[in-house]
């Protein structure tokens, strides 16, 4: 983990570094949000739950690259449908840091871009609502280091696509990759997340 927060502080170093005019801009959108549990050679994935997402980045550019951060206000979690009307619905809320490596492809409309980069996130909030159809009950997801909590910390892959008009509007999509355990078990189980987002926003 410290060795990932030492990349991201690098990352903003060398962005100041070679680009001295950043410019900046906002996001928002929905996310369709999964959760992908594994036990030994067995893997499966929940039904989607739709969050939303807002944030902020800056754009460090040179030519046709750039470095991106940003920090987000990005949802999570995930729906289980067992077939027989019971229902888990699960949403969580993370702030969240991206840090992505961004080519862009001139375009008469602007310009197409696509990149990657690692982000991290720590939890906020969440809610669990599970329902049989008939009765409904709600709680508090908790974060922490109880076994029944998730970790507050969430770290992984990011990649974005889409278009960037002269005007400044940008419309893209994002894929959040989620490489650590959110779990506190202890059967050698992991659960990680898995985001798809649309978003619009605005660069300055």
């Amino acid at each position: 983990m410290k060795k990932f927060l030492l990349l991201v502080c690098c990352a903003f170093a060398a962005s100041t570094a070679f680009a001295q005019l950043p410019t900046f801009g906002i996001r928002g959108g929905v996310n369709f949000a999964k959760l992908t549990a594994s036990s030994g050679n067995v893997s499966a994935s929940t039904g989607s739950t739709t969050t939303f997402a807002a944030g902020v980045f800056a754009d460090f550019k040179v030519g046709a690259v750039s470095i991106q951060p940003g920090l987000n206000y990005t949802g999570k979690g995930g729906n289980i449908d067992d077939d027989n009307g019971n229902v888990v619905d699960i949403k969580t809320y993370y702030a969240q840091v991206p840090v992505n490596i961004v080519y862009h492809i001139p375009a008469v409309i602007g310009n197409v871009y696509f990149g990657a980069g690692p982000y991290v996130g720590i939890g906020l909030s969440g809610k669990e609502k599970a329902t049989d159809g008939t009765n409904t009950e709600k709680q508090d997801v908790t974060f922490g280091s109880g076994p029944n909590d998730i970790k507050r910390t969430d770290f992984g892959l990011n990649g974005i696509a889409g278009v960037e008009f002269k005007n400044g509007l940008i419309l893209g999509v994002n894929y959040d990759l989620g490489l650590s355990d959110i779990t506190n078990g202890t059967d050698g189980g992991s659960l990680k997340n898995r985001v798809f987002g649309i978003s619009v926003g605005f660069k300055f």
